[in-house]
């Protein structure tokens, strides 16, 4: 099983969504992670870590607000937004990241 380390240190774009469970704005987000999932299939990977049983990866990276965003390539942090977004605006921020 791969790790998150081993995850965001690939080659691809990693898209990590630190959200929680009782979180309504994590709620909204759900479906439109899901659809950006499926719209970009094998261009970017989606991560989803609940806060609540990933604390030390939330509290490593200073996750103060759910949901929040964060892109990674080969482990460096290209982006990141706390907050809900429309699908659009992920979809075309995401691909100013790609190579």
């Amino acid at each position: 099983m791969e790790s998150f380390n081993d995850i965001i240190h690939g080659d691809g774009l990693t898209l990590v969504d630190f959200f929680a469970t009782w979180c309504g704005p994590c709620q909204q987000m759900h479906p439109v992670l899901e659809q950006f999932k499926a719209d970009m299939q094998d261009e970017v990977r989606v991560l989803k870590l609940d806060i609540d049983r990933n604390q030390s990866l939330a509290s490593f990276y200073g996750i103060q607000s759910v949901p929040t965003l964060m892109l990674f390539r080969q482990g460096e942090l290209l982006w990141r937004q706390s907050g809900t977004m429309p699908l659009d605006e992920l979809k075309a921020l995401v691909s100013q990241h790609r190579a």
